[in-house]
Formats: structure tokens, sequence, C-alpha cells
């Protein structure tokens, strides 16, 4: 039985001839810029009709959680306005 924190998987599947871990290899600076620029160019970027779209339906969704959340607490704040000062017959 292997304990979870020795799997390969956990430290990226790295170890030196002695057994130890080996520390990760670091980047230069123009590696890094390089690595950016190829995963930017590989974004796939939306459409300005699919960009309209997507603007509007979080609007609606943002919308609907605003009322929601406005009615909760209206309900909420007269139900414990009732409960902590009393329904006051005069």
């Amino acid at each position: 039985m292997s304990i979870v924190s020795d799997a390969p998987a956990v430290h990226g599947g790295r170890k030196d001839a002695s057994g130890g871990k080996k520390p990760p290899k670091r980047t230069g600076p123009v590696t890094f810029y390089r690595q950016i620029v190829a995963e930017l160019r590989k974004v796939v970027y939306p459409t300005r009709e699919q960009l309209v779209t997507y603007f509007f339906v979080v609007l609606a969704f943002v919308l609907v959680m605003i009322a929601i959340v406005s009615l909760l607490d209206l309900g909420l704040g007269k139900l414990a306005f009732e409960v902590f000062t009393g329904a006051e017959d005069i």
C-alpha cells in the first residue's frame, strides 16, 4: 500500500537517481514570454454577436438574482422585526 503523498502524480513524477525530489527546472523570461504568446494564439475569442448575447444573458441573470436576494432580505427583515418587536395592537 502506498501513501498518496509519495505517488508520482503528486510530485510531478520527478525524482533524481538517489530517490530524492528534484527541484523543478526554471524557465527564463524569454521562454516564459514565448509560452504566453503561444498559449494566447490558442485562445478562441468570441465574435461581437456572441459577446453581446453573453452580456445580456449575464445582465438578466444578475438582475434576477438581485430581485431574489432583495425579496428575501425584505421578507426576512419584516419577519425579524415582527419577532423581536412583537405585534402591538392598539
